[in-house]
């Protein structure tokens, strides 16, 4: 087994088990919805159609990437891609790397595009990767290889600085954006692994034409935490709460998108209630990867429509009360500050 493979297969176990999760929240509790007794609108009416990158989705949930590269992830990535196909959701495989280093690996990621023939899946790679330039062929494969909607790429310094043989060198990753945006025809979007997007990291992404930001912030699983299990460190290592809440980055970034870009909002999302706070807050969909996980690792595809009806039951509910027939109809105005108790 290649150590890329290894480390695969190590991140899925680690971070199933939930061992991994920031101390810190994603700051979700700090906010509550004002109830609306005047809601004139009927239940029925209500949809949680959502229009994301010029196309209509079912639910404002984007399958965060996570997994492949690996034989087992094979299975996990069929699970989700199906159920995507079943549901109208979008998916973002796990980073590419592996397979443009070990083509082998290759039949974990085209599972996906055999089970969702008509679903929305991106591809993904790292920033890092992306220095110097990606060339063309690999390119041509990532999105071949699963008949890509678009590219995601994904920025992980502090997971890449606590990994052992991790990359160390960042100069170029702004540049290698802005060239693939120019080098492909679909949409690029870039995320955080976990410790969020600043507002100034925002404007520079924006900058360089990205279709949308995931700020996937701190307040789920902590890479950095999880490469410090796996370099057996002893302790608390400041890496293992190193990041900016989601809500933080979700605020910060109201102003600097200017609709431009869309944003997702990741990083503890952990109900429909996270996914309606932040629509309000000015994201389009929301994105998750642990809760999907652990509901496949106890039920397999009938734990995770479980839990997906569950979140979409309660989210037209929601919706509902707050007197709103669409998801694009939440804003800020149906929030409150709420002290911490």
């Amino acid at each position: 087994m290649s150590e890329i493979t290894k480390r695969k297969k190590d991140h899925i176990q680690i971070t199933q088990t939930g061992v991994a999760s920031y101390i810190k929240t994603a700051g979700f509790e700090n906010y509550e919805f004002i109830h609306n007794a005047l809601p004139e609108i009927d239940l029925e009416d209500v949809t949680t159609e959502t229009r994301f990158l010029n196309r209509w989705f079912g639910f404002p949930l984007f399958i965060s990437s996570m997994t492949g590269g690996y034989h087992d992830a094979t299975i996990l990535n069929a699970t989700i891609a199906a159920f995507c196909e079943a549901y109208n959701l979008p998916f973002g495989v796990g980073s590419q790397r592996a397979m443009l280093e070990d083509p082998s690996q290759a039949e974990s990621f085209k599972v996906v595009r055999e089970e969702a023939p008509s679903a929305f899946i991106a591809s993904n790679i790292g920033g890092c990767q992306l220095i110097g330039g990606l060339a063309p062929e690999k390119i041509d494969k990532m999105i071949d290889t699963i008949r890509a909607d678009a590219i995601i790429v994904h920025l992980n310094p502090v997971q890449e600085l606590r990994q052992k043989a991790g990359n160390n060198t960042f100069s170029g990753v702004r540049e290698g954006i802005r060239s693939l945006v120019k080098d492909v025809e679909i949409p690029v979007i870039v995320k955080e692994t976990g410790s969020g997007l600043s507002p100034g990291v925002i404007s520079q992404l924006v900058d360089c034409g990205v279709a949308a930001v995931d700020v996937a912030g701190a307040g789920g699983t902590s890479w950095g935490r999880v490469e410090n299990i796996r370099n057996g460190s002893v302790g608390i290592h400041f890496t293992d709460e190193w990041g900016i809440p989601t809500v933080d980055c979700l605020l910060g970034a109201r102003e600097k998108i200017e609709d431009r870009c869309e944003l997702i909002s990741s990083g503890g999302i952990r109900s429909s209630m996270d996914i309606a706070k932040s629509l309000c807050m000015g994201a389009v969909m929301g994105a998750a990867a642990l809760p999907v996980l652990q509901a496949i690792q106890i039920g397999g595809y009938d734990g995770l429509e479980t839990l997906f009806k569950r979140w979409q039951d309660d989210f037209v509910l929601l919706l509902c009360l707050l007197g709103c027939e669409h998801p694009s109809d939440l804003d800020m105005i149906h929030l409150r500050r709420v002290a911490v108790r």
